[in-house]
C-alpha cells in the first residue's frame, strides 16, 4: 500500500472557504504575504496556506474571494482531483506553473487537514508514523555587502544553531574563514537554477573553490554542474550535492545530472498531496534521503512542513527553522532543534511553527 493509499478515501464534507490575508517584512529583504485558506465543512475548519512569493497574485486572491466551486461531499483523492482539474488563479500568475503548484497544495492541504479533523484523527496515526524531533538549520543570506553579524547576532542568543548559507561572489576570502571558525554552517545553497530574482547567483568557479574548499562537510546545494569552470570545481563532490528548485516531481528527480544523494521534498513545490506522497515513496525505495524547506510562511504552512518532516525526515538538515528566525532580529525564547514534536491531536496541524 502507497503512503498516499492510507489517505485517499478519507471522506471529506465541505460547504465552503474564506481566506485570510497575513503579511510581514522577513530577513530577505521584502515584504511577505500569504494567504490562509479555511476550508469549511460540519463545524469546523480545515487550513492550508498559501505560499505563492508574488504580493500581486496573493491581493488578486483575496481580492476575489471564495468564488470557486468546492462545496460537496468527496474522498479526500476526489477533492484533489476537483483542485487539479480547477485554475485557482483569478489572473494568471506572475510566475507562472511554479505559483500554480503552490496554491494546489494549499487547497490539498486544507482538505487533509479537514478531512483528519472529520475523521477525528491526527495525521500520524492515519499514516501509521510515529513524529519524531525534526532537526532544522535556520537559512541566511549574509547582506551586501556581506558581515557575519547575521550569524553573530543568533548565535549570541541560540548558541547552538545550524546554518544554511547562500554564498554570493561578494564572499571575501577573511569572511569564508570567519564563518568556518563559527563551526555552525551544514550547508551552502549555490542558488545557480534561479533567474530573475532577488537571490540570483551567476556561476562563479572562484566562489565555489573557496566554499567547497572550507566547509567539506557542507551540504552544497543547487550549485551549477553544467559550466565547465564550476563544473569540475565539484567532480569530486557529487555525493554531498543537494537539490532544491528543480525538484517538483519523480520525473524531475530522475532527470537530475546524476542520481542524487539527498533532495529536498518542498511540500509546495512538489504541489499536490498524492504527488508528496508518491515522491517519499519513491526516495525511500530508491535509498535517496530528503529534507524539507521553508517558503517564508506566515501561517500555519510551515507547521504543517514540520509535520511532515517529523514523519519522513526528521534527521537532515530541514530548512525549516520556526517563523521567527526569519525576521532581522529574532526574539529570544525561541525553540531550538531538534523540534519537539508537536501534532494536534487531530487533522494536519503542529502546535509549534
Amino acid at each position: 500500500m502507497t503512503t498516499f493509499d492510507l489517505l485517499a478515501d478519507l471522506p471529506l464534507e465541505v460547504e465552503g472557504y474564506a481566506l485570510e490575508g497575513r503579511r510581514a517584512e522577513v530577513s530577505s529583504g521584502f515584504e511577505r504575504l500569504s494567504t490562509i485558506v479555511h476550508l469549511q465543512g460540519g463545524g469546523m475548519d480545515g487550513i492550508g496556506e498559501d505560499v505563492v512569493y508574488d504580493a500581486e497574485d496573493q491581493v488578486a486572491l483575496q481580492e476575489a474571494g471564495p468564488v470557486l466551486p468546492l462545496a460537496g461531499s468527496y474522498a479526500l483523492a476526489e477533492f484533489c482531483e476537483l483542485i487539479d482539474s480547477l485554475d485557482l488563479f483569478p489572473v494568471e500568475p506572475k510566475r507562472g506553473d511554479v505559483s500554480r503548484l503552490y496554491r494546489r497544495w494549499t487547497f490539498h492541504g486544507a482538505a487533509l487537514d479537514l478531512a483528519l479533523q472529520q475523521a477525528a484523527k491526527p495525521l500520524h496515526e492515519q499514516l501509521g508514523r510515529e513524529p519524531h524531533p525534526v532537526t532544522f538549520v535556520v537559512s541566511l543570506r549574509l547582506g551586501e555587502p556581506p558581515t557575519l553579524d547575521p550569524i553573530e547576532r543568533r548565535l549570541a542568543n541560540y548558541p547552538t544553531l545550524r546554518f544554511k548559507l547562500d554564498p554570493t561572489s561578494s564572499w571575501t576570502p577573511e569572511l569564508i574563514a570567519a564563518l568556518v571558525a563559527t563551526g555552525a554552517v551544514d550547508s551552502v545553497d549555490f542558488k545557480s537554477l534561479y533567474t530573475g530574482t532577488i537571490v540570483d547567483q551567476p556561476p562563479d568557479p572562484v566562489l565555489y573553490r573557496r566554499v567547497v574548499d572550507a566547509f567539506p562537510n557542507a551540504w552544497i546545494e543547487d550549485p551549477d554542474v553544467v559550466t565547465p569552470e564550476t563544473a569540475v570545481v565539484l567532480a569530486t563532490e557529487h555525493d554531498r550535492i543537494t537539490w532544491d528548485a528543480p525538484i517538483h516531481s519523480i520525473d524531475d528527480i530522475e532527470a537530475l545530472p546524476f542520481p542524487p544523494k539527498m533532495v529536498n521534498l518542498k511540500p509546495s513545490r512538489i504541489g499536490g498531496l498524492p504527488k508528496l506522497c508518491a515522491a517519499y515513496d519513491y526516495c525511500a525505495e530508491h535509498g535517496i534521503g530528503a529534507y524539507s524547506g521553508g517558503q517564508f510562511e506566515l501561517g500555519p504552512g510551515r507547521g504543517q512542513a514540520q509535520y511532515l518532516a517529523s514523519l519522513f525526515h526528521p534527521d537532515t538538515p530541514n530548512d525549516l527553522a520556526p517563523a521567527p528566525f526569519n525576521q532581522n532580529d529574532p526574539p529570544a525564547g525561541l525553540p531550538v532543534s531538534p523540534l519537539a514534536p508537536a501534532p494536534a491531536p487531530v487533522g494536519f496541524r503542529w502546535e509549534v511553527a
